[in-house]
């Protein structure tokens, strides 16, 4: 008897909440509140009942729930396919997307299945890309790091009229690192990129055609079938930042003095590049696969591993060792993550489970899960603002757009 009172009690049981929105009408519904069950859930969300409990909410309190439009994708291109992993690329410009893949060749696409441009000339496995410099139709500036231990540098037009795919050579080659090369990224400027390898160390690179101060350059002509080739620049690194004990598997310049570093050391470092020094480590006990830094004021830095969490630091707190916020839904490596690049609570992540979530730093769940790989998920970024683009094991790029960011 007691026990059927207390079901129908739990089935009686409301909780007064009201919505609010900073959507407009007519996606803005009364500020007047309601009763609802207090067992109501979904297949991703908790009750109300152990939310409140979770956050030592009053049930006898009115709930003021924020709602905003799904963000969930409303479409999935078809995917591009490659010979070979995907195992980088940048969405960072509107017009292409330019990925890397382990079968030593970096290419850009303007669409799903539209490749416009091969790069070819790394000798192994491409590891990271980055586009450096973009100005309308003048040209576009990429860098690739290989498993090959060097890093190239690209220009090319994309208002070209050609028939697709352009093969193109580096214009210039950086040789230095003494392992494979596995992340490069680009002052804002674009007259410099900083690259992490195998080797522990972060060299420091000038991107200019027509060196000077002290980076050494050598002009090389190449035969090819007794016809002299264009010449290639080789440059080398301007300086090395040293400290890191294991690999450099993740880096981020955002800002011109400092850059960001992550390391199979399970450490993440903030580095004067006046200096040459670091000057903040952060330790989280797990090796570290990728970073990236944006949200509030740009300061946040979100990380990633050899473990399912997805860590996200505030390096102006103290004690920054201590994640701010943790997220847990992947079920292997987080494999890499980016926040958008116009929202202070929006990033997304990847992982070996073959999955990439939408996140949202007010909700503790992800808004959206894309299943569009059958194999590991090895990079994933923006695109256009409300695309998602990721690469994996299954040698596909995969598009999941109409992904609306408030």
């Amino acid at each position: 008897m007691d026990i059927d009172t207390n079901a129908e009690e739990e089935n009686s049981r409301r909780v007064q909440v009201r919505f609010i929105t900073k959507l407009k009408p007519p996606l803005k519904v009364a500020p007047t509140s309601i009763a609802i069950p207090s067992n109501l859930t979904s297949s991703v969300r908790m009750s109300l009942d152990n939310f409140l409990l979770a956050k030592a909410i009053s049930a006898e309190k009115i709930l003021e729930i924020e709602y905003i439009k799904a963000v969930a994708p409303t479409k999935h291109e078809e995917p591009s396919f490659h010979d070979d992993w995907v195992s980088a690329l940048d969405g960072s410009d509107p017009r292409f997307i330019v990925t890397g893949c382990y079968d030593g060749l970096a290419r850009v696409w303007k669409a799903a299945g539209v490749c416009t441009h091969v790069l070819e000339g790394h000798s192994d496995g491409v590891t990271s890309v980055r586009v450096i410099e973009s100005k309308g139709g003048e040209g576009v500036t990429v860098a690739t790091a290989s498993k090959d231990r060097t890093l190239r540098l690209w220009k090319f037009d994309t208002e070209e009229s050609v028939n697709y795919p352009m093969k193109i050579r580096a214009f210039k080659i950086l040789r230095g690192h003494g392992g494979s090369v596995q992340c490069v990224a680009a002052k804002k400027s674009g007259d410099m990129v900083c690259s992490g390898s195998w080797d522990c160390t972060i060299n420091l690179w000038r991107t200019n055609e027509l060196d000077n101060d002290g980076d050494l350059v050598s002009v090389k002509k190449r035969k090819v079938n007794d016809q002299a080739d264009e010449s290639q620049l080789e440059g080398e690194a301007v300086s090395t930042l040293v400290g890191h004990t294991q690999s450099v598997s993740s880096l981020a310049w955002p800002e011109h003095k400092t850059i960001y570093s992550a390391s199979w050391d399970h450490s993440v470092r903030l580095w004067d590049v006046e200096t040459g020094k670091d000057t903040s480590d952060i330790f989280c006990g797990k090796v570290l696969r990728c970073l990236d830094v944006g949200g509030e004021s740009s300061a946040l830095i979100a990380g990633g591993g050899s473990d399912p969490v997805l860590r996200i630091w505030d390096p102006r707190k103290p004690g920054t060792s201590a994640p701010v916020f943790q997220f847990s839904s992947h079920t292997s490596w987080v494999s890499a993550c980016k926040w958008h690049n116009k929202s202070w609570f929006h990033l997304v992540s990847a992982s070996y489970d073959g999955k990439v979530m939408l996140w949202d730093l007010r909700t503790a769940w992800p808004l959206a899960v894309i299943e569009s790989h059958e194999d590991k998920v090895l990079c994933a970024d923006w695109w256009k603002g409300d695309s998602v683009i990721s690469g994996g094991a299954d040698s596909k790029l995969c598009i999941s757009s109409g992904i609306y960011v408030p």
